[in-house]
């Protein structure tokens, strides 16, 4: 796991090399089909993604995105009317057979397909309209950890194909920037490793994020979950407001995924409330953070330099996987072999 976390920088590389040309082709294809609805279909880390991909493509492309429930396809056989729309599977391997299920029904009822996978010749990449490639190498670890942000960096280079100038637009320089972005963020390691000692008996926590960082607050639960056993109860800043704060006791765990933005002054009333009830707070930003700076908490990771909102998901995850990977180590667990768990998950 740790090794695969390391290795992000040159695999989002060769991913942004390999996929922009791409990129470009399937925005003059795009402008002649006029989506009108996207549809993301995944499960898992792959899922996370898509719910990044959801705020992504609505906030810079104005189309509106509905995420699939697989079961509606698979289990009920239900038939929608998916024209004029674009339906984009998200899987690793490609292999997903639910996912792949609903590629097949979504062409059947006139959507255009596309899919994002990592594995060449998948069953995915054979049967959709479209096929983009993460080119992250090989997975070896069950848990996810390049190929999610490989996956976060194709679904930009979608919205920048997507784009119709509403809104705030996905720039292609400004993406090319990502993977040193998470070069910068792997140099946090050492602090990473400190605060896993920290975090030794942790049995249960929540993780917050809002917006284009709401994504992240899933991943890095899931992956406290899958690689440590810890339960990892994961929230917007407002639903947790509505109900789940009333866990917070002394001493309890929150991690908050905090970049500066649009989503900064709610999530940093939500710190604020926090540290008055004395829970364990875990803040990740980045530096250059203004809006009154960051509020009191436990500890602060920041990132080495300053980012826009819209591109911090990619780097603000990575001290989320190495807290994860090394959590895992002080707990004596071994990450890349988690019980119950394979690199392939079979679903219906």
């Amino acid at each position: 796991m740790l090794e695969e976390i390391f290795e992000q920088p040159e695999a989002l590389r060769r991913t942004f090399r390999a996929e922009r040309e791409h990129a470009l082709e399937f925005r003059r294809f795009a402008r002649r089909r006029d989506f009108r609805l996207i549809v993301l279909v995944a499960r898992g880390t792959s899922d996370n993604a898509a719910l990044f991909g959801r705020y992504l493509f609505e906030l810079t492309t104005g189309i509106p995105v509905s995420l699939a429930a697989p079961s509606i396809h698979t289990l009920y056989r239900a038939r929608l009317d998916l024209r004029d729309a674009l339906v984009i599977g998200i899987s690793q391997s490609g292999e997903g057979t639910d996912i792949n299920r609903v590629l097949e029904a979504a062409r059947r009822q006139g959507a255009f397909t596309l899919g994002i996978t990592n594995a060449p010749r998948s069953a995915m990449g054979a049967l959709v309209d479209e096929e983009f490639r993460v080119r992250a190498g090989k997975q070896r670890s069950v848990a996810a950890t390049k190929t999610y942000t490989g996956q976060l960096l194709v679904l930009y280079l979608l919205a920048a194909a997507l784009d119709r100038g509403f809104g705030s637009g996905v720039t292609l320089p400004a993406v090319s920037e990502l993977p040193g972005r998470v070069a910068q963020a792997l140099t946090l390691a050492p602090q990473m490793r400190a605060l896993a000692e920290r975090y030794r008996l942790m049995r249960h926590c929540v993780v917050v994020g809002r917006g284009v960082n709401y994504a992240n607050a899933f991943e890095l639960a899931l992956k406290l979950m899958e690689t440590c056993y810890v339960i990892a109860e994961r929230f917007s800043s407002a639903d947790f407001r509505h109900g789940p704060i009333a866990l917070v006791e002394p001493d309890f765990p929150v991690m908050i995924f905090m970049p500066p933005g649009k989503t900064f002054p709610d999530l940093k009333r939500l710190a604020a409330r926090l540290h008055r009830l004395r829970a364990e707070t875990l803040l990740i930003s980045t530096r250059g953070v203004r809006c009154g700076g960051l509020p009191a908490a436990t500890s602060v990771v920041r990132l080495p330099a300053a980012l826009p909102e819209l591109y911090t998901p990619i780097p603000l995850v990575v001290p989320g996987q190495l807290l994860a990977a090394y959590l895992a180590e002080v707990k004596g667990l071994d990450p890349d072999n988690p019980r119950q768990l394979q690199i392939v998950t079979q679903t219906l």
